[in-house]
């Protein structure tokens, strides 16, 4: 299989704050935008594969357990305490948690779909 590219749909209920959600506090450049009737897309670069954002999911705002949205985006990054503040100035009350594999941030998005926030500099590291 010659695969050109990779990406991921998002379904989501709050179309427009996941879209800024991804767009403003990930920095995830805008490639497209989409509308039919209602139907509305959104894709994003996500690192060189796409994330593409579009109308039709059911938010659950408190945040969906894993039986519910099985899927965690995950970002990498090279100063999680820079990130952050990044989510905090954004409006969201997160930390950073330990563990012995790494730190994370675990936040959800405006649909209440899960997220992480990883250090990146020991990722794929001998645990």
């Amino acid at each position: 299989m010659d695969i050109e590219q990779t990406g991921m749909i998002l379904n989501t209920e709050r179309f427009d704050a996941c879209v800024a959600f991804y767009r403003d506090l990930f920095e995830l450049p805008l490639q497209f935008e989409k509308q039919e009737g209602d139907f509305r897309l959104a894709c994003l670069d996500f690192g060189g594969s796409y994330l593409m954002i579009e109308t039709g999911g059911r938010a659950q705002p408190a945040g969906k357990p894993i039986v519910s949205g099985a899927v965690k985006l995950r970002f990498n990054v090279s100063d999680l305490d820079a990130a952050l503040a990044k989510v905090r100035a954004y409006g969201i009350d997160a930390r950073i948690e330990s563990h012995p594999w790494g730190s994370t941030i675990n936040l959800f998005d405006p649909d209440g779909n899960r997220v992480g926030i990883r250090d990146g500099g020991r990722f794929g590291q001998a645990q």
